[in-house]
């Protein structure tokens, strides 16, 4: 791979230093140490002033999380960091490994994803929280317990002795990584690193977090980055937005800037697909799959992808330059595309999802619906009807019984249930074991963790074949071969697929070839898990798209799980909003979403970050 210059990759190459950083990254690169070398990440500048809270985006495997350790001097093995990340004027890149450890949790701190990995489950969450206190000179740590009190008091969580006694499994998730945001805060670092902190998090507990992230921050005016791939949490939180593609920083620009004149066509791309809460808008997924930064070449990393690429786009790799007052991009055509590819007209074109208000017959009707655990009741009396052909969203914190309801509705809950259920006017019992061969056929599951749901040691053909075994729907071997390729190619998979085997799919593969399964037994019902819940928002919309073309053309009825307000919006006709197994708020997506009358619903609504609603630009 020919070596760009320094100057065209360095991604605020030609932008003003600003005063006094507390954050200074200059040519900062990870480069692999093999025959032949490339790098994973390349050579990036970044600029961070105290306050300021970096959102750095893109897809799976774009160097997010490469990026935000090397801040912390990481790098993974077979690998070397290059260039230099000062934090308030001290060096990390070039210190030594003992400096490095020594400024970890006192200069630079990191919240992990999964805040379980940052805590020992045989230590109380008050010894743990005293033992991550910085050592005095004299080796003896500090024990401050009116600093962690105050710590705990900002993120909401009670800094009495009974919590302390607590143990990490016996907190809630939310709880959880609002403990590892103190455990990361303890020592007053200058700039804290947050790796999707709110993924798989509630609305309610997310916005909790980010109210607490943002208040730290603005508190001990220290700076930070948060990596995620959520577009709408990024402009809820962000002072400023980067965007990563293939190991580069491709965009760098305040976040009212980035969202409303991107000027890099992977930046535009990302966000027309993601889901606002605002409004109900096409989502449109991104073409081709992410190039790996080993196998970039001489010209734009996003050039294969890109619908605005001309020549020069795949011969030249395009230097980073300024477009406007601290907007920052790598690309020949930026200007272009700013002025061309205007968001709105996009945004305002009809959806695949458009919502069905027409009084639609019921296919599914269930009344006075309590199911237990055991002894304990966790579906208190519950009444669901769901009209033909129409997607019905439930919604609702952790613990609320959404999945709790959707697996019942399915037959496939565990423990007992009790009420009345019907489908298609005929009754229908609760357990699957009892009900009929067509009732079963008829209503479909998808799992949130396709992975889970999938044989590993089946390839992905017998894996689509085996609801045509069940349900006689092909009579040969023949007639199943042709019947999984038909499928796999309406999931928008390669035919040659059906010799792989679930291990060799990303997780946006496996995803397809569960509703590949599902759709094999020709349902009439899907019900859906949360099953974008751990996609990047452009996989997600592609799934999204799958499935509203599937509604359009089979008429299928759905059931959508989801903690996300803006998928909601995008594909819902009805909402159900769950609390403690109890239905608070019904009705048409749309009335519930602009008018809730429930005081939890309004709350919901009112946690939930929203595109539209941009921050003011930092400084």
């Amino acid at each position: 791979m020919p070596e760009p210059t320094p100057h065209a990759s360095s991604l605020t190459a030609t932008a003003p230093a600003q005063a006094g950083p507390l954050l200074q990254v200059r040519a900062l690169s990870v480069r692999t140490t093999g025959a032949r070398p490339y790098d994973i990440l390349c050579p990036a500048d970044l600029t961070l002033q105290s306050g300021d809270v970096l959102g750095l985006v893109g897809e799976s495997g774009s160097g997010k999380t490469t990026l935000a350790l090397a801040l912390l001097g990481y790098s993974r093995a077979g690998t070397q960091l290059h260039g230099s990340a000062r934090i308030d004027g001290q060096e990390i890149i070039a210190a030594t490994e003992a400096a490095r450890r020594a400024s970890r949790g006192r200069l630079v701190s990191y919240v992990p994803q999964d805040p379980s990995t940052a805590m020992n489950p045989a230590l109380r969450v008050g010894e743990q929280l005293s033992e991550v206190l910085a050592p005095t000179r004299s080796g003896r740590r500090r024990v401050d317990q009116s600093h962690i009190a105050e710590l705990l008091e900002k993120v909401h969580l009670p800094a009495t002795r009974q919590f302390l006694a607590r143990y990490p499994h016996q907190l809630s998730g939310g709880q959880l990584q609002r403990v590892s945001i103190v455990m990361a805060m303890v020592n007053r670092p200058r700039l804290i690193v947050f790796d999707e902190p709110t993924t798989g998090l509630d609305v309610t507990t997310q916005s909790r977090v980010l109210d607490t992230i943002r208040e730290l921050i603005r508190d001990e005016q220290a700076a930070a980055l948060y990596v995620t791939h959520d577009l709408t949490v990024v402009s809820s939180i962000a002072s400023r937005i980067a965007v990563m593609y293939s190991g580069m920083l491709v965009e760098h620009a305040p976040s009212s800037t980035a969202l409303a004149r991107p000027a890099h066509p992977y930046a535009r791309r990302l966000i027309l697909a993601t889901p606002d809460a605002a409004r109900r808008r096409e989502l449109t997924g991104i073409p081709g799959v992410p190039l790996s930064p080993r196998d970039r070449s001489g010209g734009c990393a996003f050039a294969a992808r890109c619908e605005y690429a001309q020549d020069a786009c795949r011969e030249q790799v395009p230097p980073a330059r300024m477009v406007e007052d601290e907007h920052v991009v790598r690309c020949h055509r930026a200007e272009f595309v700013q002025r061309e590819a205007v968001l709105a007209p996009a945004a305002a074109r009809p959806s695949a999802w458009q919502e069905r208000v027409a009084d639609e017959e019921a296919v599914l009707s269930a009344s006075g619906v309590s199911a237990f655990y055991g002894s304990t009741r966790v579906l208190h009396d519950v009444d669901l009807t769901v009209r033909e052909g129409t997607c019905l969203a439930l919604v609702g914190e952790s613990g609320s019984g959404k999945t709790t309801l959707a697996r019942s509705l399915s037959g496939l809950h565990p423990g007992t249930v009790t009420g009345e259920l019907s489908f298609d006017g005929q009754p229908m019992p609760w357990p699957a074991r009892q009900r009929r061969q067509k009732a079963l056929k008829d209503v479909q599951y998808i799992f949130q963790n396709p992975l889970a749901s999938l044989n590993p040691r089946h390839t992905l053909g017998r894996i689509i074949a085996a609801p045509l075994v069940t349900f006689e729907l092909a009579n040969s071997a023949r007639q199943r071969r042709l019947r999984v390729r038909e499928l796999l190619e309406r999931v928008t998979l390669p035919a040659q697929y059906e010799h792989r085997y679930p291990s060799q799919l990303s997780g946006g593969e496996r995803q397809r070839v569960a509703i590949a399964r599902a759709l094999a037994a020709q349902p009439r019902m899907l019900i859906c898990d949360e099953i974008t819940s751990a996609l990047d928002v452009s996989i997600q919309a592609s799934i999204l798209q799958l499935l509203g073309g599937l509604r359009e053309d089979e008429n299928l009825t759905m059931i959508f799980i989801t903690h996300h307000i803006g998928l909601v919006r995008a594909i819902a006709d009805d909402l159900v909003i769950l609390r403690h197994g109890r239905i608070v708020e019904r009705g048409a997506a749309s009335q519930v979403l602009d008018q809730p009358t429930d005081e939890y619903a309004i709350e919901l609504l009112a946690n939930t970050p929203q595109m539209s609603e941009l921050p003011a630009q930092a400084g």
